[in-house]
């Protein structure tokens, strides 16, 4: 797991690991800011939280928990804990890294280069249920406006253009 180097928020820093640095975003709130270069294919940070039952994940997400992730057929992870400084890395319709799960673990991968500076950003991949309640303030020129899986992006602006 990432190591937290500093959770101080007088200085706008929410958390810093040793890639990423948490603070202000232009996006949503706070996100999370490459510190040096990262190269494609790079493990970012280790995407970590409370490991729950699929029960007891449809119950937190009824109650609106936006930062569950499946682990497998039986059990998910609920990264909305104050020790997974990912949880806020923001969504993005262009993003630059991906969410992945290996060995039981979730992983942010960076999906090609990425600048010091830039926003670490991933697609949530929510479905199209409900889309309309989470909008997308990305900025990305191909932004759908909502936060919704790509496969679901042609989808959407059919959606729009009628």
């Amino acid at each position: 797991m990432e190591k937290v180097l500093d959770t101080q928020e007088g200085n706008g820093c929410v958390a810093e690991t040793e890639l990423v640095i948490f603070k202000s975003s232009p996006i949503h709130r706070f996100g999370g800011f490459a510190k040096i270069e990262i190269e494609k294919g790079a493990r970012i940070l280790q995407y970590v939280g409370e490991k729950i039952s699929k029960s007891e994940s449809l119950r937190r997400c009824e109650e609106n928990n936006e930062y569950i992730f499946t682990l497998n057929e039986k059990d998910d992870l609920d990264g909305n804990v104050e020790w997974n400084p990912a949880r806020f890395i923001n969504h993005s319709c262009a993003p630059n890294s991906d969410a992945e799960l290996e060995d039981g673990h979730i992983w942010i991968v960076a999906s090609r280069d990425i600048k010091a500076g830039e926003e670490i950003t991933f697609n949530y991949g929510f479905d199209l249920q409900d889309y309309r309640e989470y909008s997308c303030c990305c900025g990305a020129p191909n932004c759908v406006g909502f936060i919704v899986a790509e496969e679901f992006f042609e989808h959407i602006r059919k959606q729009r253009s009628r």
